[in-house]
Protein backbone atom coordinates (compact mmCIF):
# COMPACT_ATOMS: atom_id res chain seq x y z
CA UNK A 1 0.00 0.00 0.00
CA UNK A 2 3.10 2.30 0.41
CA UNK A 3 5.10 3.54 -2.84
CA UNK A 4 8.02 2.78 -1.59
CA UNK A 5 11.06 4.39 -2.99
CA UNK A 6 14.02 1.29 -4.03
CA UNK A 7 17.11 2.16 -2.11
CA UNK A 8 19.21 2.86 -5.57
CA UNK A 9 17.77 3.29 -8.89
CA UNK A 10 20.23 0.64 -10.52
CA UNK A 11 18.19 -0.69 -13.49
CA UNK A 12 16.14 1.06 -15.72
CA UNK A 13 13.21 -1.08 -14.95
CA UNK A 14 13.50 0.72 -11.51
CA UNK A 15 13.58 4.35 -12.74
CA UNK A 16 10.68 3.06 -14.63
CA UNK A 17 8.41 1.81 -12.41
CA UNK A 18 9.03 4.93 -10.03
CA UNK A 19 8.25 7.18 -13.25
CA UNK A 20 4.67 5.37 -13.32
CA UNK A 21 4.21 5.21 -10.32
CA UNK A 22 4.61 9.44 -9.71
CA UNK A 23 2.88 9.84 -12.72
CA UNK A 24 -0.05 7.96 -11.53
CA UNK A 25 0.22 9.81 -7.59
CA UNK A 26 0.56 13.23 -9.71
CA UNK A 27 -2.62 12.58 -11.61
CA UNK A 28 -4.24 11.25 -8.84
CA UNK A 29 -3.56 14.28 -6.57
CA UNK A 30 -5.04 16.37 -9.43
CA UNK A 31 -7.80 15.42 -9.77
CA UNK A 32 -8.64 14.21 -6.32
CA UNK A 33 -8.31 17.84 -5.08
CA UNK A 34 -9.55 19.80 -8.03
CA UNK A 35 -13.05 17.87 -7.65
CA UNK A 36 -13.01 15.92 -10.40
CA UNK A 37 -14.12 12.42 -9.27
CA UNK A 38 -15.68 11.35 -5.60
CA UNK A 39 -14.11 10.42 -3.33
CA UNK A 40 -15.33 6.89 -3.82
CA UNK A 41 -12.89 6.95 -6.60
CA UNK A 42 -9.95 7.08 -4.35
CA UNK A 43 -7.98 5.10 -2.61
CA UNK A 44 -5.26 6.28 0.33
CA UNK A 45 -1.54 5.76 0.02
CA UNK A 46 1.74 6.65 1.83
CA UNK A 47 4.14 8.03 -0.58
CA UNK A 48 7.21 7.98 2.38
CA UNK A 49 5.70 10.05 4.59
CA UNK A 50 3.20 11.90 2.72
CA UNK A 51 -0.61 10.59 2.29
CA UNK A 52 -1.68 10.24 -0.79
CA UNK A 53 -5.09 10.02 -2.41
CA UNK A 54 -4.85 7.36 -5.71
CA UNK A 55 -7.09 6.73 -8.59
CA UNK A 56 -8.84 3.33 -9.10
CA UNK A 57 -11.41 1.70 -11.38
CA UNK A 58 -14.88 2.83 -9.37
CA UNK A 59 -17.99 0.81 -10.94
CA UNK A 60 -19.81 3.93 -10.00
CA UNK A 61 -17.24 6.26 -11.77
CA UNK A 62 -16.71 5.22 -15.11
CA UNK A 63 -14.85 8.60 -15.87
CA UNK A 64 -12.26 7.60 -13.04
CA UNK A 65 -12.08 3.81 -14.98
CA UNK A 66 -11.65 6.09 -18.01
CA UNK A 67 -8.75 8.12 -16.83
CA UNK A 68 -7.17 4.74 -15.49
CA UNK A 69 -7.16 2.91 -18.72
CA UNK A 70 -5.58 6.28 -19.87
CA UNK A 71 -2.96 5.89 -17.92
CA UNK A 72 -2.40 2.61 -19.11
CA UNK A 73 -2.06 3.71 -22.24
CA UNK A 74 0.60 6.27 -21.37
CA UNK A 75 2.70 3.50 -19.50
CA UNK A 76 2.59 1.71 -22.86
CA UNK A 77 4.10 4.67 -24.82
CA UNK A 78 6.52 5.51 -21.77
CA UNK A 79 7.56 1.94 -22.11
CA UNK A 80 8.75 2.26 -25.86
CA UNK A 81 10.48 5.26 -24.95
CA UNK A 82 7.79 6.85 -27.53
CA UNK A 83 6.32 9.34 -24.94
CA UNK A 84 7.41 12.91 -25.07
CA UNK A 85 4.59 14.86 -23.25
CA UNK A 86 1.64 14.15 -21.80
CA UNK A 87 -1.37 16.71 -21.67
CA UNK A 88 -4.03 16.48 -19.68
CA UNK A 89 -6.64 19.23 -20.14
CA UNK A 90 -10.11 20.35 -18.26
CA UNK A 91 -12.72 21.91 -20.68
CA UNK A 92 -16.75 22.86 -19.53
CA UNK A 93 -17.95 22.99 -23.25
CA UNK A 94 -18.61 19.10 -24.10
CA UNK A 95 -18.85 19.61 -27.77
CA UNK A 96 -15.29 21.98 -27.57
CA UNK A 97 -12.61 19.77 -26.38
CA UNK A 98 -10.23 22.17 -28.25
CA UNK A 99 -10.64 25.80 -25.92
CA UNK A 100 -9.50 24.54 -22.18
CA UNK A 101 -9.58 26.03 -18.75
CA UNK A 102 -7.07 24.52 -17.53
CA UNK A 103 -3.84 22.45 -18.22
CA UNK A 104 -1.40 19.74 -17.02
CA UNK A 105 1.86 18.94 -18.72
CA UNK A 106 3.89 16.31 -18.13
CA UNK A 107 7.42 15.93 -19.92
CA UNK A 108 9.64 12.62 -20.41
CA UNK A 109 13.08 12.52 -21.43
CA UNK A 110 15.19 9.64 -21.63
CA UNK A 111 19.22 9.39 -20.73
CA UNK A 112 21.63 6.91 -21.24
CA UNK A 113 19.03 4.90 -23.75
CA UNK A 114 16.79 6.46 -26.67
CA UNK A 115 16.57 10.42 -27.12
CA UNK A 116 17.78 13.07 -25.49
CA UNK A 117 15.59 16.52 -24.46
CA UNK A 118 17.64 19.52 -22.35
CA UNK A 119 15.23 21.31 -20.74
CA UNK A 120 17.80 23.99 -20.68
CA UNK A 121 18.28 24.51 -16.85
CA UNK A 122 21.47 25.76 -16.11
CA UNK A 123 22.39 24.15 -12.65
CA UNK A 124 20.76 20.60 -13.24
CA UNK A 125 23.77 18.09 -12.18
CA UNK A 126 25.04 15.57 -14.49
CA UNK A 127 23.24 12.37 -14.69
CA UNK A 128 25.81 10.67 -13.38
CA UNK A 129 25.23 11.78 -10.18
CA UNK A 130 21.76 12.10 -9.33
CA UNK A 131 21.56 9.89 -6.47
CA UNK A 132 18.45 8.33 -5.27
CA UNK A 133 17.98 10.39 -2.08
CA UNK A 134 18.10 13.36 -4.88
CA UNK A 135 15.07 11.50 -6.75
CA UNK A 136 13.32 11.02 -3.50
CA UNK A 137 13.69 14.31 -2.39
CA UNK A 138 12.58 15.66 -5.57
CA UNK A 139 9.18 13.03 -6.13
CA UNK A 140 8.29 14.19 -2.27
CA UNK A 141 8.91 17.98 -2.98
CA UNK A 142 6.92 17.65 -6.95
CA UNK A 143 3.79 15.80 -4.67
CA UNK A 144 3.68 18.47 -1.99
CA UNK A 145 3.81 21.41 -4.26
CA UNK A 146 0.83 19.77 -6.23
CA UNK A 147 -1.13 19.84 -2.86
CA UNK A 148 -0.19 23.43 -1.99
CA UNK A 149 -0.89 24.91 -5.56
CA UNK A 150 -4.13 22.86 -6.44
CA UNK A 151 -5.45 23.91 -2.87
CA UNK A 152 -4.79 28.02 -3.96
CA UNK A 153 -6.69 27.77 -6.66
CA UNK A 154 -9.93 28.91 -7.10
CA UNK A 155 -12.38 25.75 -8.00
CA UNK A 156 -12.87 24.66 -11.73
CA UNK A 157 -16.24 25.07 -12.94
CA UNK A 158 -19.38 22.74 -12.06
CA UNK A 159 -19.73 20.92 -15.27
CA UNK A 160 -15.80 19.97 -16.26
CA UNK A 161 -14.52 17.16 -18.95
CA UNK A 162 -11.02 15.69 -19.47
CA UNK A 163 -9.30 15.19 -22.49
CA UNK A 164 -5.67 13.99 -22.85
CA UNK A 165 -3.34 14.23 -25.60
CA UNK A 166 -0.08 12.50 -25.55
CA UNK A 167 2.93 14.01 -28.24
CA UNK A 168 5.59 11.24 -29.25
CA UNK A 169 9.38 11.53 -30.26
CA UNK A 170 8.62 11.46 -33.73
CA UNK A 171 12.16 9.85 -34.91
CA UNK A 172 11.52 6.37 -32.91
CA UNK A 173 7.95 6.01 -32.95
CA UNK A 174 5.92 4.16 -35.45
CA UNK A 175 3.96 6.71 -37.62
CA UNK A 176 0.80 4.49 -37.28
CA UNK A 177 1.65 3.87 -33.30
CA UNK A 178 -1.60 4.35 -31.18
CA UNK A 179 -1.16 3.04 -27.25
CA UNK A 180 -4.27 1.49 -25.88
CA UNK A 181 -7.62 4.18 -25.21
CA UNK A 182 -5.90 6.76 -27.93
CA UNK A 183 -7.05 7.70 -31.62
CA UNK A 184 -5.04 10.00 -33.72
CA UNK A 185 -5.74 13.90 -32.87
CA UNK A 186 -7.38 15.52 -35.20
CA UNK A 187 -6.73 18.81 -33.96
CA UNK A 188 -3.04 19.05 -32.77
CA UNK A 189 -3.64 22.41 -30.52
CA UNK A 190 -5.35 23.61 -28.04
CA UNK A 191 -6.33 26.89 -26.52
CA UNK A 192 -8.12 29.23 -23.80
CA UNK A 193 -11.10 31.65 -23.12
CA UNK A 194 -9.40 33.84 -20.95
CA UNK A 195 -6.03 34.76 -20.14
CA UNK A 196 -4.02 31.89 -19.30
CA UNK A 197 -0.99 31.77 -16.88
CA UNK A 198 1.79 29.28 -16.41
CA UNK A 199 3.38 27.58 -13.68
CA UNK A 200 6.68 25.77 -13.87
CA UNK A 201 5.87 22.81 -10.93
CA UNK A 202 9.05 20.96 -10.84
CA UNK A 203 10.90 17.81 -12.04
CA UNK A 204 11.86 14.31 -10.86
CA UNK A 205 15.32 13.31 -12.32
CA UNK A 206 16.62 9.64 -12.03
CA UNK A 207 19.38 7.57 -13.58
CA UNK A 208 17.59 6.81 -16.55
CA UNK A 209 14.11 9.16 -16.86
CA UNK A 210 12.81 12.76 -16.32
CA UNK A 211 9.56 13.80 -15.62
CA UNK A 212 8.84 17.43 -15.60
CA UNK A 213 5.66 19.06 -14.83
CA UNK A 214 4.02 22.35 -15.69
CA UNK A 215 0.59 23.97 -14.95
CA UNK A 216 -1.71 26.36 -17.31
CA UNK A 217 -4.34 27.67 -15.91
CA UNK A 218 -6.83 30.79 -16.23
CA UNK A 219 -5.19 33.97 -14.82
CA UNK A 220 -8.15 34.59 -12.10
CA UNK A 221 -7.70 31.78 -10.96
CA UNK A 222 -4.42 32.05 -9.36
CA UNK A 223 -5.47 35.10 -7.68
CA UNK A 224 -5.11 33.66 -4.46
CA UNK A 225 -1.55 31.50 -4.93
CA UNK A 226 0.85 32.69 -1.84
CA UNK A 227 3.45 33.76 -4.60
CA UNK A 228 6.16 32.85 -1.63
CA UNK A 229 4.81 29.29 -2.55
CA UNK A 230 6.35 29.41 -6.49
CA UNK A 231 9.87 31.18 -5.36
CA UNK A 232 13.73 29.12 -6.70
CA UNK A 233 12.94 29.93 -10.43
CA UNK A 234 9.42 28.91 -10.11
CA UNK A 235 7.66 32.00 -10.86
CA UNK A 236 4.45 32.64 -12.25
CA UNK A 237 4.69 34.07 -15.49
CA UNK A 238 1.83 35.18 -17.54
CA UNK A 239 1.61 33.36 -20.66
CA UNK A 240 -0.27 35.31 -23.93
CA UNK A 241 1.96 33.14 -26.23
CA UNK A 242 0.28 29.57 -25.39
CA UNK A 243 -3.59 30.85 -25.39
CA UNK A 244 -5.64 33.04 -27.83
CA UNK A 245 -8.72 34.28 -27.39
CA UNK A 246 -11.46 33.46 -29.25
CA UNK A 247 -12.41 37.05 -29.21
CA UNK A 248 -9.28 38.21 -31.49
CA UNK A 249 -8.52 35.10 -33.82
CA UNK A 250 -6.39 37.17 -35.35
CA UNK A 251 -3.78 37.74 -32.76
CA UNK A 252 -0.53 36.16 -33.26
CA UNK A 253 0.63 32.53 -31.38
CA UNK A 254 3.76 31.72 -30.54
CA UNK A 255 5.05 27.92 -29.35
CA UNK A 256 4.84 27.91 -25.38
CA UNK A 257 8.82 25.63 -24.92
CA UNK A 258 8.08 23.15 -26.74
CA UNK A 259 4.47 23.03 -26.24
CA UNK A 260 2.84 22.80 -29.47
CA UNK A 261 -0.76 21.46 -28.40
CA UNK A 262 -0.93 25.16 -26.55
CA UNK A 263 -0.82 26.28 -30.06
CA UNK A 264 -3.63 27.86 -31.95
CA UNK A 265 -1.83 25.97 -35.54
CA UNK A 266 -4.23 23.23 -36.37
CA UNK A 267 -0.97 20.83 -36.95
CA UNK A 268 2.03 21.33 -35.63
CA UNK A 269 4.72 20.43 -38.44
CA UNK A 270 7.23 19.18 -35.85
CA UNK A 271 4.85 16.69 -34.32
CA UNK A 272 3.02 15.30 -36.11
CA UNK A 273 2.35 12.24 -34.62
CA UNK A 274 -0.60 13.07 -31.39
CA UNK A 275 -2.86 11.05 -30.02
CA UNK A 276 -5.81 11.71 -28.01
CA UNK A 277 -8.48 10.97 -25.58
CA UNK A 278 -11.48 12.00 -24.41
Amino acid sequence: SAVVFPKKIATEQQSLMLVKRLLAVAVSCITYLRGIFPESAYGTRYMDDVCVKILREDKNCPGSAQLVKWMLGCYDALQKKYLRQIVLAVYNQQDDPQTVTECYHFKFKYTHNGPLLDFGSKDKKSDSTITCADTKKASILLIRKIYILMQNLSPLPNDVCLTMKLLYYDEVTPPDYQPPGFKEAKYGGMMFNEEPMYLNVGEVPTPFHMLKLKITTEKQRMENVDKSILKQGETAEPLQVCGVSRDDPEEESQDMDEDPVLDNEVEDKNHVNISEAQ
